[in-house]
């Protein structure tokens, strides 16, 4: 089955060092919520991030709910064709089960990773599993065993939409960032078996995945 890793994804509770800055005691005075069990967010806690290490990569967790409203929304997905795993830039992985139906509101999707994060193991409406674990990209890999790797970034080789999806093979695991700026950490690039930049332009996160996972329907379903 193929595989989709959305890799160092913009998703993560508030950190400890940032729970008793104003801005983030202001919003959750707010929301009746407790610093350490909220998502950082840069809309709110703009000023709170300033110095945090790798700042640019962080504070995004609106990314990831496009991403995933792309991706369930797919045939490819609704067909069992598809897994996708969600690692995170503190090294936790968010596992979906199959056919998920995720909250198109924001704020409902907060809610919902906000629970993940506090009890790891959440059903939805549909009765569906998603599941957190500590698990670092090397162990992921290792877990899923695929053929290669493909990562996309715009570090990588030319190539165009309809040219990458004719290299993926049904066991390939195919790996997009889930950040807003910068690039994959060493580590991660050190773990792809090609990378290719699809655009000249840096397109956003749910681009890239409706284009490419588009291209590829076409290779298996057509």
């Amino acid at each position: 089955m193929l595989t989709l890793i959305l890799a160092e994804a913009s998703l993560e509770t508030v950190p400890d060092q940032l729970q008793n800055h104003p801005s983030v005691t202001a919003y959750c005075k707010r929301n009746r919520k407790k610093p350490s069990q909220i998502l950082l967010d840069n809309s709110w806690h703009f000023a709170a991030m300033k110095g945090l290490t790798n700042e640019i990569k962080r504070g995004r967790p609106d990314i990831i709910h496009l991403a995933l409203l792309a991706i369930c929304s797919t045939p490819l997905y609704q067909e069992k064709r598809i897994k996708v795993f969600v690692h995170t830039i503190n090294n936790q992985v968010i596992t979906l089960g199959d056919q998920i139906r995720l909250p198109k509101s924001y704020h409902r999707f907060q809610g919902v990773i906000e629970k993940l994060f506090k009890e790891k193991k959440i059903e939805l409406s549909d009765s569906k599993l998603i599941e957190m674990e500590n698990m670092t990209f090397e162990e992921l890999l290792n877990k899923i065993k695929p053929e290669k790797v493909i990562g996309f970034s715009t570090e990588g080789k030319n190539s165009t939409f309809d040219e990458s999806s004719k290299t993926i093979t049904e066991n390939s695991c195919i790996v997009i960032g889930g950040f807003q700026k910068g690039h994959f950490d060493e580590d991660t690039k050190n773990k792809f078996d090609q990378i290719e930049r699809l655009s000249k332009n840096s397109l956003e996160t749910h681009v890239v995945l409706s284009r490419l996972i588009y291209e590829y329907e076409k290779t298996i379903f057509m």
